[in-house]
């Protein structure tokens, strides 16, 4: 495959990447601003309205700690949706801040770069952390880390996460036309 071609393909991967990034946004039970911004996320609206909702929820003093993460997780995939990169990764720092153990801050922070080709060997480790989080998004994680592990060179490893990507989610044909690009060689040493 040309460098050219290679370049397209990866450009179309991430894209479709941020198009699946409202998969991951992070639930919120009750009826708050909080559950409003997370069905804003999840329904792909990301007006300035939708943006203001999850900003009130993130001002809100009643509101969980665990809400208020999701929340910044929530208002980040819309701003994703909108192309403010930076405060949508704004927004996925200060969820990690606030929860180090909340992987849809990793997988959307992780995603945000690649759609940037941006930072890609951090985007394997913040991809790989979503994973061990148990992110609930798995396919996605794997995805795009294994088109990250392709921008960084690491062939094998890409071949191996978009296979993985593929096996955990086979209706998702984004993977399995992109391993349609592979050729495995060679065998094993004996």
């Amino acid at each position: 495959m040309s460098k050219s071609s290679l370049s397209l393909a990866i450009a179309i991967a991430a894209t479709g990447l941020v198009a699946t990034s409202a998969s991951a946004a992070v639930s919120v039970i009750g009826n708050t601003s909080a559950r409003a911004c997370y069905e804003s996320a999840l329904e792909e609206r990301s007006g300035p309205g939708d943006i203001r909702v999850c900003t009130d929820a993130i001002e809100d003093r009643m509101i969980t700690g665990r809400d208020r993460v999701a929340s910044y997780v929530n208002r980040g995939i819309l701003y994703v949706r909108n192309g403010d990169y930076a405060r949508a990764i704004a927004d996925y720092d200060r969820a990690i801040e606030l929860d180090g153990t909340e992987p849809e801050a990793y997988l959307n922070k992780g995603l945000a770069l690649l759609h940037q080709r941006r930072a890609t060997a951090d985007v394997v480790t913040l991809l790989t952390t979503a994973i061990e989080h148990g992110t609930r998004e798995p396919a996605l994680a794997y995805y795009g880390r294994g088109v990250a592990h392709e921008l960084n060179g690491d062939i094998p490893a890409a071949y191996y996460d978009i296979r993985r990507a593929t096996d955990l989610d086979p209706e998702w044909d984004l993977p399995a036309r992109d391993l349609s690009r592979f050729r495995v060689v060679g065998g094993q040493g004996g």
